[in-house]
């Protein structure tokens, strides 16, 4: 008799099966329409193969195109396809990594002597149509380290051997699909016969393992569908967001600039960003007093050893600028790659008794880390930016009660700034490799509680994800969805008991002995850089009235009306309303094109008719004319509109 075992649903439902029992043949005995849809599984919290056998009682998820993990295995299926395709396109072709990516896919391969370029794509795109259309399995096989040595030392891939070598036995799997066999550890989807829609977007160069050392490869971006029509809207949606690029609009509304003889990833603000930026701090600065914040600041360089003690040195040296020797022999400094070393270095100036705790600074600090410049991109990716950074040391008795805090200033900033729509990660630690982290099993199991049951009291949408904790504690991070659909990482909350042990920070405790304080990490915003390029993506420049740099522009019909505009514009200012006066001589209608062009929110036109009554004719952007208002009038319905 074969042995039956339990499988747990997500609605909690259980069904017996036997032994050796697939995902795949779950779902066609709840439904044949669910099985045509299954991509992969998660059983037990792991994502396997929808046609994997599950030989003892679990729980058990069915992941469709609609769950991320489900994307994620569709899209590294098409990775295998792409390589596939490039195999039988280009033999003797060498293939370095092909992951999963937020949308679509990539390949690293060497092509040796031959060059692939855009307008090769087509062709790629046309054989992998074929590929997927035989309708081949994605097959998974155990393999044993030496086995997968010999087979890729006769393919003569030196990438994959060296993939190899940090693998045990036990540890490697292939997968082939057709004729194509490549070593990974899965998971994918049934057969090829699900990819429908194909679309290769482009060709870069990436250094293997990204060491500028190693040779370059070609990487071939690409995204897939189940629908021919989901991959019609995705470039649609693709053309939208080049109009919102960040980089366009920084540009068109002189807001910042880059220059290469600054240095790559190191953006200048222009005046009307800086304006835009400065009321973005004092929004914040705002909210942080209300919160008992006490601003501090710290310099842009420390010595050395601050971040040898932070454990800062060890984790991000080799990704930071080269430490900056000095006169004195031995003397060395770096550039800001964190701001809390420094910020546990205020807290130590004196001593602190647990009456005071808990102690909230913060601080608009800018950071240096040295970026490969192929990571570049605009503001979302720089050299140097400044983080909205906190640091609060608190009792640990205090932990969760501050968290919930923070919780509540980040959700007051995204929902001033419009954004509605996102989820929260809890980021824990790999529940494999602990090498990466510092500090006690004990202090991280007590940080992860916090994180878990904070966001369960303030009835977060929430995800977990294992591994992307910071080496010194979990975190919370917020993912935002912008106006595209588009999910953006922006805000980041942190439970950190391990900078106090390092620099020894204490408090006098109610029984006169030292205690060490816990420390919690925050900034809403990340950094101005990156949320600055998001909320110009999300808004399409178009943004919210107290944030725009020039609220409104004067448009003169002609020059005699300037004394007139200067009058306008005096009264304006008065009652702190920001704008200009477009004083060339032009035409109206070419002022008022430039200026929907500049996204300036209100147009007002003032000529004789303006001039005698002391008014105004009002336009909004993106709106027309709405209607002619005296000056007082205007003042109080621009008020209205903040």
């Amino acid at each position: 008799m074969t042995e039956e075992i339990q499988i747990t649903l997500p609605d909690g439902s259980q069904r017996a099966y036997p032994a050796g029992v697939t995902g795949l043949e779950v779902a066609q005995s709840i439904s044949e329409g669910l099985a045509r849809n299954v991509l992969a599984a998660k059983v037990d919290g792991e994502v396997w193969d929808a046609t994997r056998s599950i030989t003892q009682d679990s729980d058990l998820q069915l992941l469709t195109w609609n769950d991320l993990e489900g994307k994620s295995a569709f899209w590294h299926s098409s990775a295998h396809l792409l390589a596939e395709a490039l195999e039988e396109l280009y033999p003797n072709v060498k293939f370095g990594i092909g992951p999963p990516i937020a949308n679509g896919f990539y390949y690293d391969v060497d092509l040796g002597d031959r060059s692939l370029g855009e307008d090769d794509l087509p062709k790629v795109e046309a054989k992998m149509q074929e590929l997927a259309r035989q309708k081949n399995t994605y097959e998974r096989s155990d393999v044993s380290k030496a086995d997968a040595i010999d087979y890729f030392t006769k393919k003569g891939d030196e990438y994959k051997l060296e993939l190899i070598d940090g693998l045990e036995d036990g540890q490697i799997t292939f997968y082939q699909q057709g004729n194509f066999v490549d070593l990974c550890r899965g998971p994918h989807i049934p057969n090829t016969g699900f990819i429908k829609a194909i679309k290769l977007m482009n060709v870069a160069g990436a250094y293997w393992r990204g060491d500028e050392k190693n040779k370059q490869l070609t990487r071939i971006y690409g995204i897939t569908f189940p629908k021919q029509k989901e991959l019609k809207e995705y470039l649609e949606l693709l053309e939208e967001a080049k109009k919102r690029d960040h980089r366009k609009l920084g540009k068109e509304l002189e807001l910042f600039t880059f220059s290469e003889r600054v240095g790559q990833g190191l953006p200048l603000w222009l005046p009307k960003g800086v304006l835009m930026r400065e009321r973005l701090e004092n929004f914040l600065k705002k909210a942080q007093q209300k919160a008992g914040y006490q601003p501090v600041i710290s310099p842009h360089i420390g010595h050395k050893d601050l971040y040898v003690t932070s454990g800062h040195y060890e984790k991000y040296g080799k990704d930071s600028f080269q430490p900056i020797s000095t006169p004195h022999e031995g003397e060395e400094f770096l550039l800001k790659p964190m701001n809390c070393p420094h910020h546990c270095e205020i807290y130590q100036s004196r001593p602190h008794s647990y009456k005071e705790l808990p102690i909230r600074y913060a601080e608009f600090g800018t950071v240096y880390r040295y970026e490969q410049s192929g990571e570049l991109h605009g503001l979302t990716r720089v050299r140097g930016f400044t983080q909205d950074d906190a640091h609060i040391f608190c009792r640990p008795d205090q932990v969760k009660d501050e968290f919930k805090k923070v919780i509540d200033l980040v959700l007051y900033v995204f929902g001033s700034m419009g954004f509605e729509d996102f989820t929260t990660q809890i980021s824990l630690r790999d529940q494999e490799d602990r090498s990466k982290y510092i500090g006690t099993d004990e202090n991280w199991e007590i940080s992860e509680q916090a994180i878990v049951e904070a966001a369960e009291e303030k009835g977060l949408k929430t995800v977990t994800e294992y591994g992307e904790a910071a080496f010194y504690g979990p975190k919370l991070d917020f993912m935002v969805n912008d106006a595209l659909g588009r999910q953006w990482q922006l805000g980041t909350i942190q439970v950190d008991y391990n900078l106090p042990e390092r620099f020894e920070l204490t408090y006098i405790g109610a029984d006169n002995q030292k205690h060490r304080p816990v420390m919690i990490h925050r900034a809403p915003f990340g950094s101005m850089e990156r949320f600055v390029a998001i909320l110009l993506e999300h808004t399409g420049g178009n943004l919210p009235l107290w944030l725009a740099p020039e609220q409104f522009a004067i448009l003169p019909i002609s020059e005699k009306y300037a004394d007139y505009a200067d009058e306008v514009l005096a009264m304006l200012e008065e009652q702190d309303i920001r704008g200009m006066i477009d004083h060339r001589d032009e035409k109206i209608g070419r002022k008022i094109r430039d200026a929907e062009v500049t996204k300036i929110p209100f147009m007002l036109i003032v000529g004789e008719k303006e001039a005698e009554s002391q008014s105004v004719s009002v336009r909004r952007h993106g709106q027309g004319d709405v209607g002619t208002y005296s000056l007082p009038d205007f003042i109080s319905y621009f008020s209205e509109q903040l």
